[in-house]
C-alpha cells in the first residue's frame, strides 16, 4: 500500500487528529502528551502527515517564512513511525515541504532547518546542499550566526545554545525534534556521530541543523 502525504493548516487539525499524533509519538522514544501537541498547533502554521491507508505513519509541523529576508522552511516537532517504510515516509514528508517551498519562494534558494536528537535525523537533509554541521567542514562565523538566529526563532534560551557545536542543552524534558530512526543507520551514524558525542537523549539535548534547497533543484519538483 502506498504512502499518502498531505499538508494542511494546523488550525484545521481536529481533536481526533491531534490524538492520533500523540498516539504515534507514544510508540517512539520522544513522547509528547496531547497538551504539548495542541500547543504546537498554535506555534506552527502547517502540519504534514503521511498515511498508509488509514494509519498515520509520520508527521511534521512547519512554517514557511523569511528570516532576515532569507526564504526558509522551519521544520518543528515531527515523528516517523519505526515501520519498514520509515525512510519512504520521511522522504515523502520532506518532499512535500520542498514542493511548498518552491511555490512560496519561486526562483530562490531556500534555507531548511530542523532539530535532531539522533544521527538518523540527518537523513531528512540528504537532498540538501551545504548542510551544517557536516563532516570535514570548518564552520564559518556566518554559519554560526545562522544557528543563533534559528535557535532564537525556535525560542531556545541563549544560555542553552552552544553556537560552535550547534547544540541545544536540554532541560530534562523530551525535546521537540524531528524524530526518525533510519532502517540502515550505519552510514549516517558514522558520518554524523561526532556531533552527538556528549549529548544526552535523557536530558533532551539536540542539534540544530541547516541546509540549502537550491532553486534549480526545487524547480524540478513542480
Amino acid at each position: 500500500m502506498s504512502i499518502d502525504v498531505e499538508t494542511k493548516d494546523c488550525t484545521a487539525l481536529s481533536d481526533a487528529e491531534i490524538a492520533e499524533i500523540a498516539d504515534l509519538t507514544a510508540e517512539g522514544p520522544v513522547t509528547h502528551e496531547i497538551g504539548t501537541i495542541s500547543k504546537e498547533t498554535e506555534t506552527w502554521v502547517l502540519v504534514t502527515r503521511a498515511h498508509q491507508g488509514a494509519k498515520l505513519k509520520g508527521f511534521a509541523f512547519s512554517t514557511l517564512e523569511r528570516i532576515g529576508g532569507t526564504p526558509s522552511v522551519l521544520i518543528g516537532f515531527g515523528c516517523v513511525q519505526r515501520s519498514s517504510k520509515r525512510d519512504t515516509v520521511l522522504r515523502g514528508i520532506i518532499g512535500d515541504l520542498l514542493r511548498r517551498a518552491v511555490l512560496a519562494f519561486p526562483d530562490e534558494d531556500v534555507l531548511i532547518t530542523a532539530r535532531f536528537s539522533d544521527t538518523s535525523g540527518f537523513e531528512a537533509f540528504k537532498s540538501l546542499t551545504d548542510v551544517v554541521p557536516r563532516p570535514d567542514h570548518k564552520v564559518s562565523g556566518e554559519e554560526r550566526a545562522w544557528g543563533r538566529r534559528i535557535a532564537k526563532r525556535l525560542g531556545v534560551p541563549t544560555r542553552r545554545y552552544v553556537d560552535r557545536e550547534f547544540t541545544v542543552k536540554g532541560d530534562g524534558t523530551a525535546p521537540l525534534v524531528l524524530d526518525h530512526e533510519a532502517l540502515d543507520r550505519s552510514k549516517t551514524a558514522d558520518d554524523f556521530a561526532e556531533y552527538f558525542t556528549g549529548l544526552s537523549a535523557d536530558d533532551g539535548d539536540s542539534i540544530i541543523a541547516t541546509g540549502w534547497a537550491m532553486a534549480e533543484d526545487l524547480a524540478k519538483l513542480v
